[in-house]
This record gives structure tokens, C-alpha cells and sequence, in this order.
């Protein structure tokens, strides 16, 4: 038997003011997968995510959250959700071990429940031996990974994302990966929005890319990135009218390439 969609949107609309955010958009996130939205900044995708994570409400279309309607039973939504916004929202004065007994609160676990499942999340994430630091004290890839672990403190069915890696070093960017790839593993869905298609191809089993609020292409990472640039990069260095005579030797043996840049 065929599981529904974790999400499913059809024809989802959000305005603000006078300004269309998100122009009719449709779309099915399978459940147990990772999907993206990757686009530029304002193409609709935090819009979007807010609209299933309960935060704003649609102005038109249908949307549909594990089974419900965000609008009509949010509680039901976001008892089975995890949230991981684009800014750091922990309390910075509490200790990583206290901001995840603090959130199990929030859903009702007993004090005792609440503390174990910190504990749990805390070696899943690789920071039991700091669990007693202030989160203030922490990286910034560390902190995002305190972020993380607060949105399983629930044991969510799908975790929402939003830029979950932006303004990471690039080893700390793989440490989320990887315990992205972990939650993917276990089948919890992913959702994440991104501005990085290396980003998208590493966790995204499907992506859609937004622009002006409007989905302008879907697929599989690898798909799009063969079908709008290709496989191959050539990136040479070489001063003046010789780098693009050296570049046009090389190309004259290629076909559907693109030259970018100043050469």
C-alpha cells in the first residue's frame, strides 16, 4: 500500500501587502525523503516553509501536513514536526543539556522522559561532553547542531529546515550533513530550503527551485544539474587575450558548453 505524501500543496498562495510571495505553487514531499527548495533570496521558499510549519497562514490553495490541515489543526501538525529556523532561536543563557529539557517541556514529557531524551540527542550530535556549557559559548556549527537536537526532542515524523548550513565552515557544514544523512536513514522527512545546489545534491532526493514565488523547475539534483550545466567544469587562470584563445581551443571540442566570467 502506497504512503500519502508527507506534503502535499496544490495551488498554495501567500501574499503580503500587495506583493505575491508564493504565486500558486504545487508540489509532494514523499514521506521519508529529503526535498529541497533551493532559489535566491525572496524567490518564496521561507514563505513556503513558514505555511507548513504552522507560522503563517495560506492565502489560497489547498496544503496538506502529515494528514491535516496546518490551518484547521495545528496542534496536530506541530506535535509531530521539528522546526530548524535559519537564525540561532536557543536560549544562549542556558546550557545545551537545559535548552533541550526546557523544549521536551513544551510537549508535556515528564521531567525524568525529557532528561533522557536530551541525553539521547546529545550523543547523537556529538556534544555530550560539552552538554553543561551555556549555549552562548558555543560555534556557530555547534550551536546549529543544538538546533537540531531540539527539533527531535519530539521524535518528529519530518523536520523543516531553513538554510540549516548558512554561514558554516565548510567542516562544520559536513558534520550537519552528516547527521542530516542519520535522520534520513531512520526515515524521519526532511524539508530544508538552500541556496547551494552542491548543498542540495549531497542530502535532496528531489528539489524544486523557486523565483519570484513560483516553482521554475523540479527534479533530482543530479538531473538538473546535467540538463541546465552539465557535468564538467573547466576553470582556468591565464592573463588576457592568451586565456580566452587557450579557452577557445578548449571548447572548440566540446559541445553545450558556456563560457562565464571575465575571460
Amino acid at each position: 500500500m502506497e504512503r500519502r505524501p508527507a506534503v502535499r500543496a496544490a495551488g498554495l498562495r501567500k501574499s503580503f501587502g500587495g506583493r505575491e510571495a508564493v504565486r500558486g505553487i504545487d508540489f509532494e514531499v514523499p514521506a521519508g525523503s529529503c526535498f529541497g527548495f533551493l532559489g535566491p533570496n525572496g524567490a518564496g521558499k521561507t514563505s513556503t516553509m513558514r505555511m507548513i510549519c504552522c507560522l503563517s497562514s495560506r492565502d489560497g490553495g489547498e496544503l496538506n501536513v502529515l494528514g491535516h490541515d496546518p490551518e484547521r489543526r495545528p496542534r496536530a501538525v506541530k506535535s509531530r514536526i521539528g522546526v530548524v529556523s535559519q537564525d540561532i532561536t536557543l536560549d544562549l543563557e542556558l546550557s545545551i543539556r537545559e535548552n533541550l529539557r526546557v523544549y521536551g517541556g513544551y510537549f508535556g514529557m515528564r521531567r525524568v522522559d525529557a532528561a533522557r531524551r536530551a541525553d539521547e540527542l546529545l550523543d547523537m550530535v556529538n556534544l555530550r561532553d560539552r552538554a553543561d556549557e551555556a549555549v552562548e559559548s558555543l560555534s556557530g556549527g555547534m550551536k546549529r547542531r543544538v538546533q537540531i537536537a531540539r527539533a527531535l526532542v519530539n521524535g518528529p515524523s519530518l523536520v523543516v529546515l531553513d538554510e540549516p548550513t548558512t554561514g558554516l565552515d565548510p567542516h562544520a557544514r559536513q558534520v550537519v550533513w552528516q547527521r542530516l544523512r542519520a535522520l534520513r536513514a531512520a526515515g524521519v522527512t526532511l524539508v530544508l530550503t538552500t541556496h547551494y545546489m552542491d548543498e542540495a545534491e549531497q542530502l535532496c532526493d528531489r528539489i524544486v527551485v523557486m523565483d519570484g514565488g513560483r516553482i521554475v523547475e523540479e527534479g533530482a539534483p543530479r538531473e538538473l544539474i546535467v540538463r541546465h550545466v552539465g557535468e564538467d567544469v573547466v576553470d582556468a587562470a591565464r592573463p588576457g587575450e592568451r586565456r580566452r584563445a587557450t579557452l577557445e581551443d578548449v571548447f572548440l571540442t566540446l559541445t553545450g558548453h558556456r563560457l562565464d566570467g571575465d575571460a
